[in-house]
């Protein structure tokens, strides 16, 4: 009767009650038509054969099946799940008839016989077919490489396990990976995405009067978070609540699972029951099993698609948001900050995706468990739900307590903002000897963050403790109760054990609610500080005006009117009244005073300023050239180029105009070298001149000049005005607004305005400005003879000490590598040894305490139920209960103290690992970091410390304490039927086996996605940056596709890695299902010797199994992943490190260098082994107060000798001595911090203008104040509104150029040591401010000794000496007259520069 009803009718009633839930999901989900195939040809043939065969009781559902199939072709699904789940259920259903039909043979009823078998075998056929994927749609891609296996199976079976194979045998390659399908590439799920959000912002902004719109944008701030959410939801919802549906099938199966095992224990207490009834519950609980597995696995691989999903729409937004958002938005958020955003912000979104079901559905999960509990025990279940309540306001005051303590994200924030600015600035640090007050700054940061973290994971070991003794308190508690109340309630296997799966079912939504609880308030944190970032404030469409071309004699291509211009919305303006009207082919120069507002005029014209008043209007395309260049880590001509087509004559005159074609024969690879990050490895003129090329090349008609020829020696500049800018240039027909502080081209300018304090004095022609004899004319008359004159010298390649290859000449920037094959066992060790020894043997004695507590109570649970009833009653209750009580509490401690051990332990090691790592960075070579990507660095300061802070001591708790569970359950299993050890050995080989397989390949794509992660920080680094000159010259697009390739290519190395955890997990846990059913049906064969107590303690723990060794493999897994981690930051320790700072016992006097004399002896440099020599037998005596100045064509060594004067290169031969001293044997910091350079890059570190001066808060404010007096900076000081606590921004952004210049020379007065370099310090200064400053450099370093590598002739035509530098020697060393008297290259120097 049951086969020939239930076993029917249960397929059938799966197939009916959700086909027309699958109907609606194909008919909102249209993917083009399918064209009949073979397969699916042969799928209806055998459904009409079965029609016939079986007769009308499953006609209806072989109709039905057929409907679908052809549905499905139509909708274009190549595969069905749900028709797979139907056979499969057939199948099954169909075994047990399959065995009784066996087993009585042949009958009288041969022709039914044969029907059964001929039906069975179809769909057997059937369920074959269904493993194969029908040929896509027409014009659609694949997402796997051979994509003919259905979509479950290859997520489950075959594609995973190929590419577990080749992982296993060879390390895997990008190549290697699947394409990501279309609907997870970046294009698709933006496009989407930001249309919606566009949409939300809109909504909420309306035109308010000010107050409401403070409070309107305070209101924006605090929903913007809200918004986005909302957005994504729209946008991944749908998708989100097909994986919701299947945890909830899930969970049925879960839940149907004790009700199942009761019937085996009542089964066991039976005397006279049949044995098949045994082997029916054994069969169905082993089914139920594997159900459960299978729903749960489409529930995370949607969620992880979800995930994946959410990521890369977010990072999009941010990327591009970064393209848009307003000076002001800008200067209150870092590129520290932005990176964070994407790195960290991004991850717990994704956490959330995963987690968040557990919100809502653990509290329901609870209420079944403890109405299951009801049933059982009846009122004693209250005291259950007592346990509970109390567990909960617990956890909850808990995560609560650790949601406030999420400052440490803040301090991460501050520490990678500062290393990010400590990797820009680092060439200064080392002139300085700054890396001490910087690295302790960063230590400062690093300790205030492991002091949150440590306090927060403290709370969470209580969490946990209390968590994981959850199980034993809820029935400690119900048992307890349960017998106190009556002596007639005894407590029997059934009751026992059935209670046990039951509450070992409640420990799950226990265990996730905080973390799903902790992940959703992590998420909710990150979703306001992401949602205030995409609310905030935009550069306005309307601030420039592109009005349309047109020609003829009168007309302005580039007009402001009444124009009042400020860089906040509530700042002071930064130019008034500003009237500018620039005919079209004319050249208009701006000229001015440091600070008075030049550069942000052509800000104004950008429309990068916030219009107060006034309108600007532009005709035509712009090209714009910043006052400091910025440069993309790519190649010469791609620089160049900037995303156009190459035309080759063009491209060739623009260098030529350009002068980089002298500059291109000296670089390795010509225009295919490979310029460093922010042009690392090309000198300030050069960087300007690539950057006056990008803009030239685009054959623009306005032209934006932001003193683009500051930083070029005099005889490039008047070949680039004459070539480019001036009258016959090849810009000669455009119209050009140039900044610049060179008199001698204004003559040739059509229009000049003159800016003070932001305000246009006076404008008008050359001649007719002097006519007026203003301000102007008095300015050029007192420099009519000090020309800018610029002799400004690239120096040779980047210094990489290894040898490179030919074919490698031009590349610079090392790649970020991933390593192959498996982590090293060193990995591990020195990750324990940096723990300790003595942390780690009683963190293992603790989890084996716990463990064997554990155990001890659960036999003692099973002895209490096989106890006789004695009257109705059972003996000693209240002993038996007390010792049940004892065993547990002891356990509850010992978790505790394990939890408290890992996180304390993992807290010291990742303190070292981040300290090694600091100092090995800090203690590079200049060359290290010219060769490596600061995205690379930054990727190890955060993502990886942050594994090491979190994830290995995570992973390793969850781990270890599987691990030790596992041990206890085989333990139970064999003890109740020995006979089981024959499946549980082969199993743990095929564990063993599989795990082995995959932690490999796991481990490779895990690096695969750490390396491809780094490019995307590096791009996003760059694009936030450059955002101004991208805008200017409308190449948005060009770097959102860049952005979107490196975040596909990045996901592409995700994808593979959570179907192959998924792959295993479905594996293993089919296996795990194995040892339920074998624990199941050795019990019912031992029937007749077993007692239900042990019988219930080996299955109810049986049942376990398949979660834990699931969890075992991943949390391994995770740890293995993460410990690379381990690895990436240890690599640094390997390379090549400068010398020591200072040397222990070292007999250098306090006041070295007392006179300043500097010796060179046969002193040779080379950048690196096989180039050839930059500097070559320098032999050179320069005495005590001596004035030395050193110039010199492009290349010829200058900036060199600066170089092996401070050792940020060591001499390749020779010696230097200083004061009789020889460098070579002090300390890097003793000589350093003796020796004072105002070097050609100004830069400025974020933090008060005090700190910028002197980190070491070594000088008094009196000392600070004089210095910024001589440095004619104390006016602009004391009027700013903090005075020296000012605080600077990000590279000194608020500052203008010259006034960074002024403060790196105030830096060099408070050092006023004896010795000082001068690298080109004046490039960014007016004439003026020049003037002053060598007036400052002669009074104040009046008895030091000055090196200056000139820059303007003039400077130095009365220093004591002059050293004409020539390939890498010294061709001429006198005074400047008998120089010029002796006719030769300083001679002819002084003659381009009009000076004789």
């Amino acid at each position: 009767c049951f086969q020939n009803t239930v076993l029917v009718w249960f397929p059938c009633f799966y197939l009916w009650l959700l086909a027309p839930f699958y109907a609606l999901k194909l008919y909102c989900h249209d993917c083009g038509c399918i064209r009949i195939s073979t397969l699916c040809t042969a799928k209806t043939v055998i459904l009409y054969i079965c029609c016939f065969i079986e007769g009308s009781q499953q006609d209806n559902s072989c109709v039905l099946a057929i409907c679908i199939i052809q549905l499905e072709r139509i909708r274009g699904c190549r595969s069905s799940i749900f028709l797979f789940l139907f056979w499969v259920l057939a199948v099954v259903c169909s075994l047990v008839p399959l065995r009784a039909k066996i087993q009585l043979g042949i009958t009288t009823d041969i022709v039914r016989y044969t029907a059964f078998f001929s039906y069975f075998s179809l769909q057997l056929a059937q369920l074959f077919l269904c493993c194969f994927a029908d040929q896509p749609p027409e014009g659609k891609t694949v997402l796997v490489k051979e994509g003919v296996l259905n979509l479950h199976t290859q997520c489950i079976i075959a594609v995973p396990l190929r590419l577990v194979v080749k992982g296993y045998r060879t390390p895997l390659e990008a190549g290697d990976l699947w394409n990501l399908r279309e609907e997870d590439t970046s294009d698709k799920i933006i496009s989407d995405l930001e249309e919606e959000w566009t949409t939300e912002c809109r909504s909420s902004t309306h035109v308010l009067p000010d107050q409401a719109q403070i409070l309107r944008k305070l209101q924006k701030e605090q929903s913007s978070g809200f918004c986005l959410l909302r957005t994504l939801a729209r946008n991944f919802g749908p998708y989100f609540l097909t994986g919701t549906m299947c945890i909830i099938f899930h969970d049925f199966f879960m839940f149907a699972i004790p009700q199942v095992l009761s019937l085996l224990l009542g089964f066991m207490n039976e005397e006279d029951a049949p044995l098949w009834k045994g082997y029916f519950y054994a069969t169905l609980m082993f089914l139920l099993s594997c159900l459960q597995s299978l729903f749960n696995h489409q529930y995370m691989y949607t969620c992880f698609t979800v995930g994946m999903r959410v990521k890369t729409a977010v990072m999009g937004l941010v990327y591009r948001k970064s393209l848009v958002i307003n000076s002001a938005s800008r200067r209150t958020c870092t590129v520290g900050e932005i990176v964070n955003l994407v790195s960290a912000d991004t991850q717990k979104l994704m956490d959330f995706v995963v987690y968040f079901n557990a919100v809502w559905l653990a509290p329901i999960e609870i209420a079944l468990c403890l109405f299951f509990l009801w049933q059982h025990l009846g009122p004693s279940a209250l005291a259950g739900i007592a346990t509970v309540i109390l567990i909960f306001p617990l956890n909850g005051f808990i995560a609560k307590k650790r949601s406030k303590l999420q400052v440490q994200m803040k301090f991460m924030d501050g520490r990678i903002k500062l290393m990010n600015e400590i990797l820009n600035g680092i060439k200064i640090l080392k002139f300085y000897a700054w890396e001490k007050a910087f690295l302790e700054q960063v230590l400062g940061y690093r300790e205030k963050e492991l002091k949150a973290l440590k306090k927060s994971q403290i709370l969470y070991s209580i969490s946990i403790a209390s968590f994981n003794s959850s199980t034993f308190l809820i029935a400690f508690a119900m048992f307890g109760v349960y017998v106190l109340i009556d002596d007639k309630n005894v407590l029997d296997a059934q009751k026992v054990f059935v209670s046990m799966a039951l509450i070992n079912i409640l420990k799950t939504p226990l265990s996730q609610l905080p973390f799903a609880m902790s992940t959703t308030m992590q998420a909710i944190v990150s979703l306001k500080r992401l949602g205030k970032y995409l609310c905030s404030e935009e550069l306005k469409d309307d601030n420039v005006a592109k009005a349309p071309l047109s020609t003829g004699k009168n007309t302005y291509w580039c007009h402001v009117y009444n124009g009042t211009f400020s860089w906040t919305k509530e700042g002071p303006p930064c130019l008034k009244r500003i009237n500018v009207c620039v005919p079209q082919g004319s050249l208009v120069a701006v000229v001015g005073h440091v600070g008075s507002g030049k550069s942000s005029l052509l800000s104004a014209m950008l429309g990068e300023t916030e219009k107060r008043s006034g309108s600007v209007s532009i005709k035509g395309s712009v090209a714009y050239v910043p006052q400091q260049a910025w440069i993309q880590n790519a190649t010469v001509q791609d620089n160049v180029m900037f995303g156009r087509e190459k035309q080759k004559t063009w491209y060739q005159r623009v260098l030529d105009a350009c002068a980089l074609l002298p500059d291109l024969e000296i670089l390795p690879a010509g225009d295919s070298t490979e310029i460093g990050e922010k042009g690392l490895n090309l000198s300030g003129g050069q960087k300007q001149r690539v950057s006056l090329a990008r803009a030239v090349y685009r054959k623009a008609d306005v032209y934006l000049l932001d003193d683009p020829l500051s930083a070029v020696d005099a005889h490039v500049g008047q070949h680039i005005f004459d070539k480019v800018i001036g009258p016959k240039g090849v810009l000669r027909d455009k119209t050009r607004v140039l900044v610049t502080h060179g008199m001698s081209f204004l003559p040739q300018a059509d229009l000049i305005l003159v800016l003070v304090d932001g305000e246009i004095t006076e404008s008008g022609s050359y001649q007719e400005l002097l006519s007026r004899h203003g301000a102007f004319a008095d300015f050029i008359h007192t420099f009519a003879n000090t020309n800018s004159t610029n002799l400004q010298g690239m120096e040779p390649m980047s210094e990489i000490d290894e040898e490179q290859v030919p074919e490698d000449l031009g590349k610079l920037m090392e790649v970020d590598k991933a390593h192959t094959g498996r982590v090293r066992l060193e990995m591990y060790m020195e990750y324990f040894k940096t723990i300790g020894m003595a942390f780690i043997i009683p963190i293992v004695f603790l989890y084996a305490f716990q463990q064997g507590a554990s155990l001890a109570y659960n036999y003692w649970l099973s002895l209490w139920a096989d106890e006789p009833i004695v009257n109705g009653t059972q003996v000693d209750t209240d002993m038996k209960l007390a010792v049940y009580g004892a065993l547990g509490f002891a356990q509850g401690i010992a978790i505790f103290g394990t939890t408290v051990a890992i996180s304390v332990g993992g807290i010291i090691a990742s303190r070292h690992l981040h300290m090694d790592l600091l100092k090995n960075v800090l203690h590079s070579p200049m060359s290290f970091f010219e060769t490596t990507p600061s995205g690379n660095l930054l990727n190890r300061f955060a993502k990886e410390i942050d594994a090491i802070d979190c994830m290995i001591p995570d992973g390793l708790k969850m781990m270890l304490g599987y691990l030790f569970k596992l041990m206890e359950v085989c333990i139970i299993v064999m003890l109740a039927t020995p006979f089981a050890a024959v499946v549980i050995l082969p199993l743990a080989i095929l564990y063993a086996f599989v795990q082995s397989f995959y932690v490999a390949t796991s481990c490779q794509l895990r690096r695969l996605e750490s390396v491809s992660r780094s490019p995307i920080y590096t791009h996003f680094n760059e694009t936030v940056q450059g955002a101004s000159v991208i805008r200017a010259f409308g190449e948005q697009h060009r770097f959102i596709v860049q952005a979107n390739k490196r975040i596909d290519f990045n996901q592409t190395s995700y994808f593979p890695r959570f179907v192959a955890t998924r792959w295993l997990a479905v594996n293993l846990e089919f296996v795990g299902n194995g040892v339920v059913l074998a624990a199941a049906i050795l019990s019912v064969m031992g029937k007749d010797t077993l007692s239900p107590g042990i019988v219930g303690l080996a299955v109810s723990h049986s049942l376990q199994v398949t979660g834990i060794l699931s969890w075992i493999v991943r949390s391994w897994t995770d740890v293995e992943n993460n410990i690379v981690s381990v690895e990436r930051v240890k690599e640094y320790a390997d390379t090549a490190k400068e010398a020591v700072w200072t040397v222990e016992g070292s007999s250098l006097p306090l006041a070295w260098p007392q006179t300043g004399t500097i010796e060179f002896q046969d002193y040779g440099l080379q950048y690196r082994k096989g180039l050839d020599w930059a500097l070559k037998g320098i032999t050179l005596k320069i005495q005590e107060r001596e004035k030395v100045g050193i110039v010199g064509r492009t290349g010829a060594g200058k900036s060199s000798l600066a170089l092996g004067i401070f050792r940020i290169l060591e001499a390749a031969k020779g010696e230097i001595y200083i004061d009789g001293v020889n460098i070579a044997e002090i300390g890097l910091h003793d000589l350093r911090s003796r020796i004072t350079i105002i070097p050609q890059d100004p830069v400025l570190f974020s933090g008060s203008l005090r700190m910028n001066l002197d980190p070491f808060n070594t000088y008094t404010d009196e000392e600070i104040w004089s210095s910024l007096e001589l440095a004619h900076l104390k006016n602009f000081v004391s009027n700013l509104p903090d005075k020296l606590n000012y605080e600077c921004s990000e590279g000194g952004e608020n500052l203008s150029l010259g006034q960074r210049q002024l403060v790196c020379l105030a830096r060099a007065l408070l050092r006023k040591t004896k010795i000082l370099v001068l690298d080109e310090a004046t490039a960014a200064v007016d004439l003026e401010t020049d003037t002053l400053i060598q007036s400052t450099i002669r009074q104040q370093f009046e008895d030091c000794t000055v090196l200056t590598i000139a820059h303007r002739l003039n400077t130095i035509m009365d220093y004591t000496r002059v050293i004409v530098m020539d390939k890498g020697h010294i061709s001429e060393m006198d005074s400047p007259t008998n120089l010029i008297s002796n006719r030769g290259q300083f001679y002819r120097m002084c003659r381009e520069a009009r000076l004789v």
